[in-house]
């Protein structure tokens, strides 16, 4: 398999107008969906337009909103919350473990600007710690889409599990990685490309994107990269990891949030039990926020680019040569 990166500048789908048509759908085929929103706009005048006895504006009070969504899934709602990532995971971390994780139900929170797409609004929007909150509750689904087009997909998936679900959008449009009808199922990677001297494992818009990136011309160097997109965090495809790990000389993981507590902590604990190898983090490291800039141009100052994981692949293939097994796949 070889997915072919698309061209960067192309438009994409909007992942939050792609979420609000979302759950519109499952609004109409689900009386018990509930919108609250936390004044941030676009939602009053779409789910609040066609419902608007299921739409609740609360304001500016994300962590009161978590509270009252708790209490709505406890007498059999299925409430949906929309804010921004930061707020929902930091702001409002004391009422999304006790209120909703601590009762295990099943609230959906729809976190948007997540990572550097907020990064025009200042060091008070960043949200780089956030996969590592909810990471550390015990019981909630975590899902990154690597586009718009996965939005719609992912919030339908979701749905059908029970518990709390955490969705984690960007700001804007970023290129499409897959089509909306290519599938989707919750806990399973993707394998956007097949290689057999490294794989990278990807989660987000801009990491899968600039893990092609740098598969495409690291074939054209003579290195086979697998490219596997990571699109649910919890629960992790384990087996696809480990299946990675023994069949090529090391792994490369890429996301856009701090090295601890993300996607690379989690594969991480993954293959140093079962299959110990190379592993390189490519995640956002140093400062962030000194100058106004463009989504992924922020991502790029800060460590996150095709160039840091083609730099990153060359180093665990050198550092795992003479270390590779070709184990057998487990059953």
């Amino acid at each position: 398999m070889t997915t072919t990166p698309p061209d960067h500048a192309a438009p994409g789908t909007d992942p939050r107008a792609a979420y609000r048509d979302a759950l519109l759908r499952l609004a109409e085929h689900d009386e018990r969906v509930l919108c609250l929103d936390s004044d941030t706009g676009g939602l009053e005048n779409t789910f609040g337009a066609r419902f608007p006895d299921r739409y609740l504006n609360v304001g500016i009070a994300e962590a009161n909103m978590l509270s009252v969504a708790s209490g709505l899934a406890a007498r059999g709602y299925r409430p949906y919350v929309h804010t921004m990532a930061t707020f929902a995971t930091t702001r409002a971390a004391e009422q999304l473990k006790l209120d909703v994780v601590g009762n295990a139900l099943p609230v959906g929170v729809v976190a948007t600007h997540s990572g550097l797409s907020a990064t025009h609004l200042g060091t008070t929007h960043y949200a780089l710690e956030d996969l590592a909150v909810v990471r550390a509750l015990a019981e909630m689904t975590v899902v990154v889409p690597a586009s718009g087009a996965e939005v719609g997909p992912a919030l339908h998936a979701a749905h059908r599990r029970p518990g709390p679900t955490y969705l984690r959008l960007g700001r804007s449009a970023t290129p499409d990685i897959r089509p909306e009808d290519a599938g989707f199922e919750l806990g399973s990677a993707a394998t956007l490309r097949s290689g057999t001297d490294a794989t990278v494992i990807a989660m987000g818009p801009y990491p899968v994107l600039m893990a092609l990136e740098a598969a495409h011309a690291l074939a054209w160097e003579g290195v086979s990269c697998r490219v596997l997109q990571v699109h649910t965090l919890v629960p992790l495809d384990t087996a696809a990891v480990l299946a990675a790990a023994r069949t090529t000389a090391g792994i490369v993981t890429v996301e856009e949030h701090r090295p601890q507590g993300g996607l690379g902590d989690a594969v991480a604990a993954t293959v140093s039990a079962e299959h110990p190898l190379p592993h390189r983090r490519v995640a956002v490291t140093g400062e962030v926020g000194v100058v106004v800039q463009e989504h992924r141009e922020a991502l790029e100052a800060a460590d996150v680019s095709a160039a840091a994981i083609r730099t990153a692949v060359a180093h665990v293939i050198e550092t795992g040569r003479g270390n590779r097994h070709d184990w057998p796949t487990l059953g």
